[in-house]
């Protein structure tokens, strides 16, 4: 358990640095943030008609998508977006665990919270990231049978995720809510027992790794199953080879996974490339990029947008708020201990726990699996959402206060880094 849970931190912690620099290319190019500008134009519509008698399939309240404007869930999501940048740039960890669950204590059905997070991420994905400096990274046949996989697993999950909620909506949001219970809770609670482990330790960045290839990743090699796909020559003499078959068997779990969670899937692909395949980090990271966005991609627009099941305005709101959260997360880490950082980061996740747990409940009563008063079970899923926003709340208050604070620190390090360099150009 212990090491499954280094090797998701470790494919959250990569995903983080990737979200950090797919922020700094947007907002550093003026053309990017004209691109912005103009996909933001559209929310504007919804504020106009919004007490007009719009035709169902554009704005209806019986419409799958966009569901009914509120101007609410819009500024909700802007904050959500702010809090999973918060988490990432600060923490140096995946904050997209609490984007679905937060849509849905909005008041989002669970299939629109899953489709909006996955063309959130897509839209970052292909605006943010500059491909051709990671192109070095990937190697083309492992992607290839990576992507052939994922496209199977992301139809497979999209198909799923339509199937339960046109049989049973409140099926379709229980089945969701479940998913993300077993994973917060994992995540969170282990989260948390590294913290009080650690605790008293120095540092507390640790970007841990295997040494050398595990058991399992030898195993693997070790079987000539056509076709075999050769990777690594830069790294080992006469690189080394897998079956095509393992590495699509990998690419349909992580499509699987992220078509129904909402999530890019870089959580599951890290692991599984670095101790499972055997793959080193340098490959892994440039086919995990590609694979979010084909992921992200082809799940966001083929198995959500055109059954209408993307909330447009609230995935810009999202995208809006994650870019200034990053920005901010990323500058108080220079400012804050880690080990009070790593310890919000365990309450973070389990706040999101603890919002998608008192939520089942009230979706069992609904089915008639439990006999339960219809008033408690609301107030359950009430009190999940308060403590989940609350915690997230004083998450995000206490490192916008320490990056306050810290903004004379930081002006100070820049100052003198740029009399730095300034000193090496007068020398040269």
């Amino acid at each position: 358990m212990r090491g499954l849970y280094e090797a998701l931190m470790s494919a959250s912690r990569a995903h983080a640095k990737w979200e950090l620099e797919m922020s700094n290319n947007i907002i550093r190019n003026r053309k990017h943030l004209l691109i912005l500008a103009i996909m933001m134009l559209p929310l504007i519509i919804p504020a106009i008609g919004q007490a007009a008698n719009l035709p169902a399939f554009i704005g209806g309240k019986s419409a799958f998508g966009p569901s009914h404007y509120n101007p609410t869930m819009f500024y909700g999501s802007m904050a959500v977006g702010v809090c999973a940048g918060l988490i990432t740039g600060c923490i140096g960890a995946g904050g997209g665990f609490v984007i679905t669950p937060a849509l849905m204590s909005l008041g989002v059905k669970g299939i629109l919270a899953v489709g909006t997070d996955q063309f959130h991420i897509f839209a970052k994905a292909i605006m943010g990231t500059v491909i051709h400096k990671k192109l070095g990274n990937v190697n083309v046949p492992l992607a290839i049978a990576f992507l052939v996989g994922s496209g199977l697993g992301v139809t497979a999950g999209g198909t799923l995720n339509r199937a339960l909620f046109n049989a049973n909506p409140v099926l379709s949001d229980f089945v969701i809510s479940l998913v993300y219970v077993v994973m917060l809770g994992f995540l969170g609670f282990y989260s948390l027992y590294d913290f009080i482990k650690t605790r008293h330790q120095k540092g507390g960045d640790a970007h841990g790794g295997p040494v050398g290839m595990t058991k399992l990743a030898v195993k693997l090699q070790s079987i000539n199953l056509a076709p075999m796909v050769k990777f690594d020559e830069d790294i080992t003499p006469g690189g080394r080879k897998i079956s095509g078959w393992f590495v699509a068997v990998c690419g349909a779990i992580v499509g699987f996974a992220a078509a129904i969670m909402g999530v890019g899937g870089g959580f599951l692909t890290f692991p599984m490339f670095v101790y499972g395949l055997g793959v080193s980090s340098f490959t892994t990271v440039g086919t995990d990029i590609l694979q979010i966005i084909f992921t992200a991609g082809y799940s966001s627009i083929a198995q959500y947008a055109i059954y209408g099941y993307i909330f447009y305005t609230l995935a810009m709101g999202m995208l809006v708020g994650s870019l200034l959260g990053i920005q901010i997360g990323a500058a108080t880490t220079k400012v804050v201990s880690g080990i009070y950082i790593r310890a919000f980061y365990a309450i973070a996740i389990l706040a999101g726990f603890v919002n998608r747990a008192f939520a089942l409940p009230e979706k069992l009563v609904q089915m008639g699996y439990i006999q339960m008063d219809a008033a408690t079970g609301k107030l359950l899923a009430d009190i999940g959402a308060w403590i989940f926003f609350g915690l997230v709340i004083l998450f995000a208050g206490w490192i916008t206060l320490s990056f306050i604070k810290g903004i004379p620190t930081l002006r100070a390090e820049t100052a003198k880094g740029a009399m730095a360099s300034g000193g090496k150009g007068v020398s040269h």
